[in-house]
């Protein structure tokens, strides 16, 4: 029995190794969390691409991704204009706050929700270090698990979606200590440097 854990075990290591770091997309999902703004809508959709991804890395998908360097330029390129944007306007909500950020119910619901699974989608599939850690690096330790590398698979896709539960809905715990305007000036700050320093090293990269 211990055995048969053991994969599923090391693949939900190695997933949590590769997704609990500071990037474009936890920091989004914590700020979506803290705001409680369509945290539901963008957990879902983090960690269902990140079983999308994975379970292409597993069936052996990783290696068209390296012979394709072209469509990773590509990617690269967008992705980081797209984040340099995001970051510009975190940016400027650091020099000009709206408020303390904790306002998404009411009429603009639907619309602030749009917005946050648009944001979401670009910040998950136009990032090339995502296909690189899902696609090829799960992939090819998963390959080193022979026929067991689906029950890894299944343990790196359970990490990234306790991951993505946690840092979504555990943030509202930390709304409290940003409920003055202020504090909320200090993480648009930190997204807003994470995300240009982000996209000027994917451009850099690409």
């Amino acid at each position: 029995m211990t055995s048969a854990f053991a994969p599923a075990f090391a693949g939900f290591g190695t997933g949590l190794s590769l997704i609990v770091a500071i990037g474009a997309q936890n920091a989004f999902v914590l700020r979506q969390g803290i705001r409680r703004d369509a945290v539901l809508a963008v957990v879902g959709i983090c960690a269902l691409s990140d079983a999308v991804l994975i379970a292409l890395g597993v069936g052996g998908v990783g290696a068209l991704v390296v012979a394709w360097p072209a469509a990773l330029t590509v990617v690269g390129w967008i992705g980081g204009v797209f984040l340099l944007g995001y970051g510009a306007l975190a940016a400027r909500r650091v020099v000009r706050p709206a408020g303390t950020g904790l306002e998404a119910e009411g009429g603009a619901a639907a619309g602030s929700r749009r917005r946050a699974v648009l944001t979401c989608l670009a910040l998950t599939w136009l990032n090339p270090h995502v296909y690189l850690d899902t696609v090829f690096l799960v992939g090819s330790v998963a390959a080193d698990h022979g026929p067991a590398r689906w029950i890894f698979g299944a343990g790196a896709v359970l990490a990234s979606l306790c991951w993505f539960a946690a840092l979504g809905f555990g943030a509202r715990l930390l709304g409290r200590f940003l409920a003055r305007p202020a504090a909320w000036r200090v993480l648009d700050a930190l997204v807003a440097a994470t995300m240009i320093v982000l996209g000027v090293t994917l451009i850099a990269g690409a």
